[in-house]
């Protein structure tokens, strides 16, 4: 666990560089989520190579049992707040830098009303109560349409066509973001990320553990985009030099359009296991094209084929899961 924490947290010589040329204090709002907690370590290992002095702030409401006192023992500067609060939103420390992570997605069939609260009426919150900093908000590839594989993926510039009241939320998170830059003069980056992997999370867990218990995996949606997390935290901070107004938008993930079939026979191979594959691949998925990203920030630095392989190999070995699946399958965007 800690070895895998580490290399999540492992700041490039290029994250550094960016981080040496920003001025003022990073605050990471929802920094207890998935992403949060490795995303704050490697903005801490940054800054402290970086030499800039510069505080990392994280805030949450750190739900999981120690991590506030591990990330505090770290060097992070920690606020325990429920930002849907008023109160607790308008006492947090100013600074001139903000990563939005918040959102919420599982369980949100049934709970429509609280989603919208979270990823659009939340936002607009923070987004005045920040006004004037430089932002970089969470995003998902969610808010594009399906499209045909062929196609190589959406752009940033493919017109949205969200699926479900989810995907639906997301992009009311990225206009209201929008219309209080535009209004605040706040410089934004919306990154739109599809999907982040490492070993405890992500569709190559999901398709592991299926593979292992010998569940059926449908091929219907049967290809997807991923990308390591340790990257995409990478590129998240990065954007902070992107942020504008209007808004720069930016596709996050990896390069492979990655097929189901072949990774889920790859990881049975890796397992000893024949996985049960059923349904037939159907001529559209959820598909995003970050050309513009590895153009800007280069090409992640852990391949498709390590990926599946060690996260084969931590599944076999029964290692700790965030016990997340993503739904990465659903065609309907209902989560």
């Amino acid at each position: 666990m800690a070895e895998l924490e580490e290399r999540l947290s492992r700041p490039r010589d290029v994250l550094v560089d960016d981080l040496r040329k920003l001025d003022g204090d990073l605050l990471v709002l929802g920094a207890g989520g998935k992403l949060g907690p490795s995303l704050v370590r490697l903005a801490l290992r940054g800054v402290a190579a970086a030499g800039t002095g510069a505080r990392v702030i994280a805030v949450s409401r750190f739900s999981e049992p120690g991590l506030a006192d591990a990330l505090r023992g770290e060097g992070a500067d920690v606020v325990e707040a429920d930002i849907a609060d008023d109160a607790a939103l308008a006492a947090l420390p100013q600074a001139a830098n903000v990563v939005f992570l918040v959102g919420a997605k599982f369980g949100t069939s049934g709970r429509e009303h609280a989603t919208w609260a979270t990823n659009t009426y939340l936002p607009g919150r923070v987004a005045q109560r920040f006004a004037g900093a430089r932002l970089v908000a969470l995003s998902t590839g969610n808010v594009y349409p399906l499209v045909p594989v062929a196609s190589g993926g959406c752009v940033e510039q493919t017109p949205v066509a969200p699926v479900g009241e989810y995907a639906m939320s997301c992009l009311g998170r990225e206009r209201i973001f929008t219309h209080f830059a535009l209004h605040g003069d706040t410089p934004l980056a919306l990154v739109r990320l599809n999907y982040a992997v490492e070993m405890r999370y992500g569709v190559l867990v999901d398709l592991a553990r299926a593979v292992l218990a010998g569940e059926p995996i449908d091929l219907t949606m049967g290809h997807a985009n991923i990308v390591w997390q340790g990257y995409a935290n990478e590129v998240t901070l990065r954007a902070l030099h992107h942020a504008a107004t209007p808004p720069f938008v930016l596709n996050l993930t990896g390069p492979e359009l990655v097929s189901v079939r072949q990774v889920a026979t790859a990881i049975g191979a890796r397992l000893g296991r024949e996985p049960v594959l059923t349904g037939t691949e159907a001529p559209t998925a959820l598909l995003s094209n970050a050309a513009l990203c590895h153009q800007l920030f280069g090409y992640p630095d852990t391949s498709l084929g390590e990926l599946v392989d060690q996260t084969a190999g931590w599944v076999a070995d029964g290692l700790p899961l965030l016990g997340k699946p993503t739904g990465f399958q659903r065609r309907d965007g209902k989560f």
